[in-house]
């Protein structure tokens, strides 16, 4: 068996309004890009590269999907699929020459990554997770989202225990919420009257749900050291179940020095690549979770070494999931099949429903794994169409 063909699908998204009041969202960008890898057996695999903020005709856009076509040509087409510690190696060495992984490219090989671990469990009639270790886990815990603060926490933080309600009395045990507004230059000074803002959104949730909510922190590493200590000290009777990149994860001193100051356990991942980035945030008791990204750090065999450096540390995988569906079915794979894992976020949009013959097993806070071969996942083909503005091959 050899690969032939990679195909590129540029796919617009669908946007969701999870509450009243709360802005529209495109769950993983406007845009999504997927990748179909064929072989010489007529198997067609599936992966996804992450598109963020992209849109049509930008030139992110474009170089996302040129570097797919041209680690193909390069690196897989031609090549077995089954290879795929040859693949990665070779095409992560030669554009990194082993010293500092990328999001440029790491995603990439993630993507064809992906695609090829599909292939491999359609070719023996297993679900991935059955090749790398079997089924550990039955069902999954996922976790939900609060309205951001511009829909009105901060003036009425009573609003947030109506909302945890809410998840709560619809089955779900955790939620993420971010209770610091998006401030520059990042990283910024918190001030007082933010972390007192933040306190009472707490204290609203917890006299409305008690202990049956856990609620993790967001704040896309905008704080400064000492704010992200303050914060963390302000929280910490609440509770929180975790912080998440209180500053900019490349400096893994600064996070390991939040992380000695405060019992909340820190959290970080989702803009880390690779096994090497992710040992030295471990090495450094930099965090205790880790959120990493299946569809970004490598694919999914670099996904398990990763929770396998981690278990070393007795240390959690929280899987990032702010994409589009393939790579959410990716990284529920690694999920499926991880001993030291704690929750998965669960991000999906009407599209993400109607985009496969059978919607993702995603549903008050439970993530039922698919049994079926591969990703356990087949497109609708028809409402696919409808949605293609970018279609290119490589062969």
């Amino acid at each position: 068996m050899k690969v032939n063909k990679i195909e590129t699908l540029v796919v617009k998204n669908e946007p969701i309004h999870r509450f009243e009041n709360d802005p529209p969202k495109y769950v993983g960008g406007r845009y999504l890009l997927f990748v179909l890898v064929e072989t010489s057996d007529g198997i067609i695999g599936l992966g996804e590269r992450p598109t963020g903020g992209v849109i049509p005709n930008s030139e992110d856009l474009k170089s996302h999907v040129e570097i797919i076509h041209e680690i193909s040509r390069k690196y897989l087409i031609g090549q077995n699929p089954f290879n795929i510690e040859s693949f990665w190696l070779k095409a992560f060495a030669e554009r990194h020459d082993l010293r500092h992984p990328s999001l440029y490219s790491t995603p990439a090989i993630s993507a064809l990554e992906i695609a090829c671990w599909d292939i491999i469990g359609k070719s023996t009639s297993q679900p991935i997770y059955n090749l790398l270790g079997g089924q550990y886990h039955e069902t999954l815990r996922s976790y939900a989202y609060m309205p951001s603060p511009s829909s009105g926490f901060s003036e009425n933080p009573e609003l947030a225990g109506e909302i945890a309600l809410q998840l709560v009395e619809s089955g779900n045990s955790a939620c993420k919420i971010d209770p610091f507004p998006p401030g520059f230059p990042s990283p910024r000074n918190v001030s007082l009257s933010e972390i007192n803002a933040a306190r009472r959104i707490f204290e609203s949730i917890r006299n409305a749900v008690g202990d049956k909510l856990e609620v993790g922190i967001g704040t896309h590493g905008q704080m400064t050291t000492y704010s992200a200590i303050r914060v963390a000290k302000a929280l910490e009777e609440y509770s929180p179940l975790w912080f998440e990149e209180p500053v900019h994860p490349e400096n893994v001193s600064e996070m390991a020095r939040i992380a000695s100051h405060t019992s909340i356990p820190i959290a970080t991942g989702e803009r880390l690549a690779t096994k090497f980035e992710f040992s030295e945030v471990l090495k450094q008791q930099a965090a205790q979770i880790i959120q990493l990204d299946v569809g970004q750090c490598g694919g999914i065999l670099e996904s398990k070494k990763i929770a396998g450096i981690a278990e070393t540390h007795y240390a959690l995988i929280a899987p990032h999931m702010y994409c589009g569906p393939i790579a959410a079915s990716a990284a529920i794979q690694l999920d499926t099949c991880t001993p030291n894992f704690l929750i998965q976020e669960a991000n999906q949009s009407p599209l993400h429903e109607r985009i496969f013959t059978e919607p993702l097993g995603l549903k008050n806070g439970h993530i039922v794994p698919s049994s079926k071969p591969g990703l356990g996942i087949e497109l609708n083909m028809e409402e696919l169409k409808t949605r293609v503005v970018d279609h290119q091959i490589s062969n």
